[in-house]
Formats: C-alpha cells, sequence, structure tokens
C-alpha cells in the first residue's frame, strides 16, 4: 500500500515539474529569447526520443491489446464502440466551434488592410507561403506550385466522396517499412490488428510469438518510465525554444493582438469541448470523476501542449491512462495508438471554426447548408490529419475549397496557428484517453479471456 502511494506521489511530482519547467520557460522566452532558442538541440532531442518510441509501441501495443481479448470475436463490440466514440466527439467539437464563432463572430469588422500594415507587409497569401515554406522545408516556389495545382473547376474540387476514398485508402499501405519510416501509423495498426487477430487463433502454435510481443511491449512500457525522467528537461528545452523564436522575431504579441479574437474564440471552443463535452460524456459513459480524470491525464496534456504532436505524446498517453487513471491496459493498448492517429477533436473544431471566421472576414455569408458542408468536411478532414505539428493547415485547404472560400486567407492566422495547435493536440490527447476509459467499459472480463 505504501509503495501504491509513494508510486502515486512520484507521479503527482513529475507533474508538478512539467507544469514548473513550461512556466519557467515561458519566463526565459520573453526575458532573453535568443537563450531560449539556443535551447532547440535539448528540445530537438528529447522530441526525437518519445517519436522513436511510438513505432514499436503501437506495433507491439496493439498486438498486446488485441491478444489480451482472447478471441478475435470479442473485438467488434469493444472496436465499434472506439469508432462510435471518435466520430460523435469530433462531431460534437465540430458543432461546439461553429457554436462560439457564430456567436463572438470574429471576423465581422476585421481589417485586413490594417492587418497589412502593421504586420510584416505580406498579403495574406504571401504569409502563407512563407509559412508553409518553413514547415515543409520546400522553397517558396514549390509551396507555390502545390497551390497553383489545386483543382480550380467546380466539378473537380475536393468533395465528400474523394475525402472518403482518400481515408479508405490510408487504411493500407502498400510498404509498411515506408509507412514506419515516416509514422504513417494508420496502416500499422490495421496490420498490427489483422495479425494479432489471426493470433488469436493458433495459440498453441504461435505461444512463443505471443510471449515475445508481451514481452516486447513491457519492455518499451519500461523504456518510457526512464524517458518520463528527464520530461521536464526535454519540455523545457521545447517550449523555450519555440516561445523563444517567436518573441525573437518581434512580432507574435502584436499579431496576437490584431487577431486576438479569433485567438480567443478558437480557445473557448477548445476549452469547453475539454471541460465540458468530454468530461459529460465521461461521467455518462463510465461514472467516473472527469476532473479528477483530468488531474490524473495530466503529463500527458503538458507533454501534448509541449511537442503539439499527439503521435511523439502517445507514449506518455498510454503511461498515465494505466498508471495514474487505472485504465486497463488492454483498453489502452487498443484504443489510444488508434486515437492518436484518428481521433482529432480539437483540430476539427480548429478548422471549422478557422473557416467560419475566414468567410466572415471575406464577407461571405455561409448558409445553414453551407456551414454543414464545413461540419462534415472539417469532421472527415480532422480524421485524415497526421498526428503532427500543424497538420490542420494542409486539411484546411480542403474545408475552404469545400464552400469556396479563398484559400490564400489561411495565411491571416498562421501567426497564431502553432500556438492553438499546442492547445488542440492537448484537447486530442484528453479525448483519446477518455475514449479508452468508455471502451474499458465493454471488454470482456479478464476470467472469460483466461478461461
Amino acid at each position: 500500500m505504501s509503495s501504491e502511494k509513494s508510486t502515486e506521489k512520484g507521479h503527482g511530482n513529475l507533474t508538478i515539474y512539467i507544469f514548473g519547467a513550461i512556466v519557467i520557460a515561458f519566463i526565459l522566452a520573453l526575458a532573453a529569447p535568443l537563450i531560449a532558442m539556443k535551447l532547440e538541440i535539448g528540445g530537438e532531442l528529447f522530441l526525437r526520443i518519445l517519436k522513436m518510441l511510438v513505432v514499436p509501441l503501437v506495433v507491439t501495443s496493439v498486438m498486446s491489446g488485441i491478444l489480451g481479448l482472447g478471441d478475435v470475436r470479442k473485438l467488434g463490440k469493444p472496436g465499434g464502440t472506439a469508432v462510435a466514440y471518435y466520430l460523435v466527439t469530433t462531431v460534437l467539437a465540430v458543432v461546439v466551434g461553429l457554436m462560439v464563432v457564430n456567436i463572438t463572430r470574429p471576423g465581422v469588422g476585421f481589417d485586413t488592410g490594417e492587418f497589412h500594415a502593421h504586420s510584416i507587409q505580406k498579403s495574406p497569401k504571401e504569409r502563407m507561403l512563407e509559412a508553409l515554406s518553413k514547415i515543409t522545408g520546400m522553397t517558396e516556389e514549390e509551396v507555390g506550385g502545390v497551390f497553383t495545382d489545386l483543382p480550380s473547376g467546380e466539378a473537380e474540387k475536393p468533395n465528400l466522396m474523394a475525402i472518403v476514398k482518400n481515408l479508405a485508402l490510408m487504411l493500407v499501405s502498400e510498404n509498411l517499412f515506408t509507412s514506419a519510416a515516416e509514422m504513417d501509423l494508420l496502416p500499422l495498426i490495421v496490420f498490427s490488428i489483422l495479425f494479432a487477430a489471426i493470433l488469436t487463433t493458433m495459440q498453441k502454435q504461435a505461444g512463443v510469438l505471443i510471449d515475445v510481443i508481451h514481452q516486447a511491449n513491457e519492455a518499451l512500457m519500461a523504456v518510457i518510465l526512464v524517458v518520463m525522467k528527464i520530461a521536464p528537461i526535454g519540455i523545457f528545452c521545447l517550449v523555450a525554444a519555440r516561445f523563444g523564436e517567436a518573441q525573437a522575431e518581434g512580432k507574435f504579441i502584436e499579431e496576437l493582438a490584431q487577431i486576438g479574437k479569433f485567438f480567443g474564440t478558437v480557445l473557448v471552443g477548445l476549452f469547453i469541448h475539454l471541460l465540458v463535452t468530454l468530461p459529460a460524456i465521461l461521467w455518462f459513459m463510465t461514472k467516473r470523476n472527469p476532473y479528477k480524470f483530468l488531474l490524473q491525464m495530466g503529463q500527458a496534456l503538458l507533454t501534448a501542449f509541449s511537442t503539439a504532436s499527439s503521435t511523439a505524446t502517445l507514449p506518455v498517453t498510454m503511461k498515465c491512462a494505466t498508471e495514474r487513471a487505472g485504465i486497463s491496459k488492454r483498453s489502452v493498448e487498443f484504443v489510444t495508438p488508434l486515437g492518436a492517429t484518428i481521433n482529432m477533436d480539437g483540430t476539427a473544431l480548429y478548422e471549422a471554426t478557422a473557416a467560419i471566421f475566414i468567410a466572415q472576414v471575406a464577407m461571405i455569408d455561409l448558409s445553414l447548408g453551407q456551414q454543414g458542408i464545413v461540419a462534415v468536411t472539417a469532421t472527415l478532414a480532422a480524421i485524415g490529419a497526421a498526428g503532427i505539428p500543424e497538420a490542420g493547415l494542409f486539411t484546411m485547404i480542403i474545408v475552404l475549397n469545400a464552400v469556396n472560400l479563398p484559400v490564400e486567407y489561411i495565411g491571416l492566422i498562421l501567426s497564431v496557428d502553432w500556438l492553438l495547435d499546442r492547445f488542440r493536440t492537448a484537447v486530442n490527447v484528453f479525448g483519446d484517453s477518455v475514449g479508452a476509459a468508455i471502451v474499458e467499459t465493454t471488454l470482456p472480463p479478464e476470467e472469460e479471456v483466461q478461461a
């Protein structure tokens, strides 16, 4: 009993250390941005360590979770619950975003001329090309070529069927090693589910292989425990370097003030989903105290904010969900890797809100039907968004094209996108953990599996 209390105390202290590291990083970035920027190497090393663990962890954890069911026929209810949960919560997130943006109307009266004059003297399109060039590593001319090649005819514009087709193709890969190298997790998850499902039907012949999978998964979780001991240092370097860069450029505070109403609208929507929608679903389905659960997932949420990547945060999410929130390993190992890939509540809310904001800035009145198209498209596009920083920028193009909004106006929100990305990633990660808690209630009892 005393060991459990000491473990819980250790987890609590680590959460405090991580939060303190983020606060100190903010202060350093504001006071000495040039020094803060030099810490980038430390943050990058920590991020790479987390990403290094993701692919082997996803493969072994998903297989271990499926094998833990004992019989592949018992996968139906948990799997259906997980997919239904992801779809419902993403739709609810979009609805929250649309309601908030229609109430606050941040784009009405937005002076784009004043914005350009007091910003960096560039048009929205020029700013978008510059920012995307920095994110992708492509030249501005190459990025511009991509946008030039976007379909221009009405019949060729992205439609729902095209999106559904692309999502279906994302399930499989021509080469699993390529998918692993590119951290394209969805095909790896599909393969892991199929492979483990077959193993459940040949328990005697595959006994050694099944043991190896379980042992590999346990070993990886042990590695994560070691990595988390340096998490406060890595997170401090990550946050200090990124905010130091923004401060050093000398434009961040000014641009945040100019587009503050949009920034605030997105934050309000995200916090409603984080503190009201998801907790209500968790309490209704499991009768857990949702705010205690939120605190138990604190390390994962702070790591998500720091890395801006639900994929990179996955090892921490799994650790917190099993050790702090007490969710069954079978549920966590099956649900959270899938969630890190397709559960993008925060991204969907952001894209829907941004689309309506851009329509308001461009003085384009969207009908209720068109806003419905935005909702559906944002939901599907978010599911297809990779769990990497600022992936929402690329899927937002699909959303804007769906209702004929000017793509180049994405440039208006680029100055705050990287910061909002951190908040929406935290929402995504909390949604993953809530999903694991809910799916746990549908799993067969351990006794049945062992029998």
